[in-house]
């Protein structure tokens, strides 16, 4: 119903058509069967969960589909979803003015805005960033004509990417010793190396996720790397549909430039008037042999090496997006960017929540909890931050969601199941912690992390059958320095003991 000023009056809005503000909205629209739920979006499609199963008690599995917004107003007949952007929030007066000129009038809010790539550097048309299906289509055609590229980052789509990349000399800069530093240790890395390094690909395992495409969105021949429309994050099977393979015959070649970052990008004129040298793709150890070709682009490390290319990735994480939100709002902001939010998933603003990418958790979490910005989060925060509206909207109390007791994350990496749980990397622990190992090359890797004999975390790669049992050990801290090394002894049934 319209308000003074014609501004339409909502008890519940969402803004944001990724998984967090599409989970939120579904459950609000199921708690509230009678109110109607505006879903704020600039995006015409919005992200579905689907195939969600739940594996043990805080390890979930699902897909995540594209769907046009009529979809969910189909299954949710009181969700109301507003194709536009928000152009300001004016939280005092509990008032959102969205890009198409209209005002919306709310008395709980949610913002599930995400976050965006962050860019090694704005504006140059030979760097991209690779955060949502509409830049990885534009990496795509990129690759198609691509002879090196250099790919900047360290974690979970840096990782992919460069395993997915084929016929393309690919330099993979990164800040860590490691591989994959976001979730694995060098240990792990080094178990995952051969299968980089692999001529031969075993085929792919047939991918769940369908994709669905905006009507015309192909046609309109977007100019490269320009993604200023912010579209949803990636997830694990981000690479699948898209042929990923350069110019060159052979399968796979990847140099790893360890413990550098990305000094200067130069374009070709630049670079000649350097006068500097730039290096051929290393053969051996020792090589340093200097470069006849000419690159549309270079890179600068921070070693000093120099290296031509096609193109640069930037997969360096992501940025919360709260721009829109913070004029003239006074919102306590993160160390990273976001919201934050308390235990409520409330924001420091009356009325107004936030879940997902966008914000920061600023409650003292549980000892094997952290935030990371991935999509079972974005899931889990979503639904809670709708049960927190709903119980304060009734005036009733809630107690924190189980899921975040433990961290827990089940992903795939060159096609072998991955499961990290807890302090998985010893994060916050100091040196005050002891690493177990059991690792069977090209089989499996599993890695716990033990404090004062209790287990406080685990990696496990490959199809260890573990996942439930350590779950349990994490979470009912368990004294088990009883056991020793033999609690990672596969010829001892670990799960007898602790039934």
């Amino acid at each position: 119903m319209a308000g003074p000023g014609g501004a339409e009056r909502a008890r519940f809005a969402v803004v944001g058509g990724g998984i967090a503000g599409v989970t939120c909205a579904e459950k609000l629209a199921a708690e509230f069967p009678s109110e109607d739920i505006l879903l704020m979006t600039a995006s015409p499609v919005i992200k579905a969960v689907i195939n969600f199963k739940q594996v043990s008690k805080t390890l979930e599995e699902f897909d995540v589909e594209e769907q046009p917004s009529s979809l969910l107003e189909k299954r949710y007949p009181n969700i109301r979803v507003i194709q536009s952007g928000v152009k300001q929030l004016k939280s005092d007066e509990h008032k959102i003015y969205t890009e198409d000129g209209k005002e919306y009038i709310y008395e709980k809010l949610c913002l599930c805005a995400g976050a965006k790539p962050k860019l090694i550097v704005e504006g140059n048309p030979y760097v991209l960033g690779i955060r949502d299906t509409d830049s990885a289509q534009a990496f795509q055609k990129n690759l198609a004509q691509a002879e090196r590229v250099v790919v900047v980052g360290n974690g979970g789509i840096a990782l992919e990417l460069v395993y997915e990349i084929q016929g393309c000399e690919v330099i993979w800069a990164i800040k860590d010793k490691a591989i994959g530093n976001t979730f694995f240790d060098a240990g792990a890395a080094e178990f995952l190396l051969p299968k980089l390094t692999a001529e031969s690909r075993e085929t792919p395992i047939e991918c769940k996720r369908t994709k669905y495409t905006v009507e015309g969105s192909e046609e309109k021949g977007r100019p490269v790397g320009v993604s200023d429309k912010l579209g949803s994050a990636l997830g694990p099977d981000w690479h699948e549909g898209l042929h990923l393979k350069g110019t060159k015959e052979f399968s796979h070649k990847v140099h790893i430039e360890i413990l550098c970052e990305v000094k200067k990008i130069h374009l070709q004129q630049e670079f000649i008037q350097l006068q500097q040298t730039s290096l051929t793709f290393p053969k051996g150890e020792k090589n340093v042999e200097a470069d006849e070709v000419l690159w549309p682009v270079y890179v600068e490390l921070t070693n000093g090496k120099i290296y031509g290319c096609n193109f640069i990735v930037s997969a360096t994480g992501v940025v919360p997006n709260v721009e829109p939100f913070l004029n003239g709002n006074n919102f306590a902001v993160g160390e990273d960017g976001g919201l934050m939010v308390d235990k409520h998933m409330q924001t420091s603003l009356p009325d107004v929540y936030a879940a997902g990418d966008i914000c920061t958790a600023a409650w003292e979490p549980s000892p094997v909890w952290h935030q990371m910005r991935l999509w079972t989060q974005a899931r889990q925060m979503g639904w809670y931050a709708a049960k927190c509206m709903a119980a304060d909207a009734l005036g009733e109390s809630i107690d924190m969601d189980f899921s975040f007791e433990l961290f827990a994350h089940i992903t795939k990496f060159f096609n072998y199941k991955v499961v990290v749980l807890g302090k998985y990397n010893a994060q916050g622990l100091g040196l005050d912690h002891e690493l177990m190992l059991r690792c069977t090359k090209g089989h499996e890797y599993v890695k716990v992390v033990m404090q004062n004999g209790r287990m406080m975390g685990a990696v496990l790669i490959g199809e260890t059958d573990l996942e439930e049992t350590f779950e349990n050990l994490i979470l009912n801290q368990m004294d088990l320095s009883a056991y020793g090394e033999d609690l990672l002894n596969p010829d001892i049934d670990i799960e007898d003991y602790f039934d």
